[in-house]
């Protein structure tokens, strides 16, 4: 059953490349204190170690059915100060 709700869901993933971990936590505590979204990171997938890769794959973000339009404007406003600050969002089509 809980698939079926969360199929029911949108969800997003999205990367910027070479954003360290502790930044991926603050934007994931940054964006879950917005009523309706939920969101969580996803491990780096890649074999070889790079000091300039993040340890982070990506951001995924649910949103419930109920978030409104200024709840996914909220969001938007959240993503656009980090972009500003390092860089282009990327959406994350890769298998995790």
């Amino acid at each position: 059953m809980v698939q079926e709700s969360v199929s029911q869901q949108q969800q997003n993933q999205i990367r910027c490349a070479g954003l360290p971990l502790a930044v991926y936590r603050e934007v994931a505590a940054h964006l879950r204190q917005v009523p309706g979204v939920e969101t969580g990171l996803v491990p780096q997938t890649s074999r070889q170690f790079d000091y300039s890769q993040s340890q982070i794959g990506s951001l995924w973000i649910q949103y419930g059915s109920e978030v409104a339009e200024a709840e996914r404007q909220q969001v938007a406003e959240i993503l656009a100060y980090y972009q500003n600050r390092y860089g282009a969002w990327q959406e994350d089509n890769s298998p995790h």
